[in-house]
């Protein structure tokens, strides 16, 4: 690993850190940054999800506030939750990875379609009344969401503001707490599964640890400034890039 590639990949680690702390989906930041600089797909899905958990851990540990009284019903969710990453990393590691280098393009391009709705989606959860809206399939769709997340960490988190949203009469910012605990609890769970079996670089790793508990640090405590449109843009322009790198390779 050259120096300017550790700064990158630095630079990258923090923005998503933030990212994932305020609206989800840093790992469209991260991931492609990792395919640019000639990591595998697979290696930099794990490397990623392993680098990227302690920035998850201190964005929730952030909106500790939002999620006051709330342990019952979290301690549920992340059983679910952590069911679900279990799931999703044995089809990672279960499938060829030709067929995970062959669906992660069309996983980024639906990621960035989510990120690009997530603010119509959001405008409409709020419209709809408390009463009309059915809590039965939270538990399944959280396992579901766990899944993507154990396979495919990008985006996930905006997958969970959208299904909590959509079942739960609760302010936006306190779903957003609830969604960094689980996002959190995926991310342990499918690192500690991968760091075991998995194809790991460790130096990416390590430089992620560190520079995305930074990101999570600014998320939690000034991320909330940041223009979700400029956040967005930048998601979409580097998902982009993703993309048509490894539709070309």
């Amino acid at each position: 690993m050259t120096w300017w590639h550790a700064v990158l990949i630095a630079v990258a680690g923090v923005w998503a850190g933030t990212i994932n702390t305020v609206v989800g989906s840093g790992t469209l930041v991260t991931f492609p940054v990792l395919v640019a600089l000639g990591y595998p797909p697979v290696t930099a899905t794990t490397s990623n999800a392993i680098g990227l958990i302690p920035g998850s851990v201190t964005g929730a540990i952030g909106y500790r506030g939002e999620i006051a009284g709330s342990a019952g019903r979290l301690a549920r969710w992340s059983v679910m939750s952590a069911l679900g990453a279990v799931g999703g990393t044995a089809l990672l590691l279960s499938l060829p990875e030709d067929a995970f280098e062959t669906i992660v393009p069309f996983l980024v391009a639906i990621a960035l379609v989510l990120v690009l709705v997530q603010p119509r989606l959001t405008r409409r959860l709020r419209e709809t009344p408390a009463h009309a809206r059915p809590t039965w399939p939270l538990l399944p769709l959280i396992f579901l969401v766990g899944v993507y997340g154990g396979y495919f960490t990008a985006a996930q988190g905006i997958l969970l503001l959208g299904v909590m949203g959509s079942l739960l009469d609760e302010p936006l910012q306190r779903l957003n707490g609830y969604k960094n605990v689980l996002a959190a609890v995926v991310n342990i769970v499918a690192g500690a599964v991968y760091a075991v079996v998995a194809p790991i670089s460790w130096p990416v790793v390590a430089i992620l640890a560190v520079s995305s508990t930074l990101g999570g640090f600014l998320g939690a405590r000034i991320g909330r400034r940041l223009s979700p449109t400029v956040l967005r843009v930048v998601i979409v322009l580097v998902g982009l890039v993703a993309i048509v790198r490894l539709l070309t390779e």
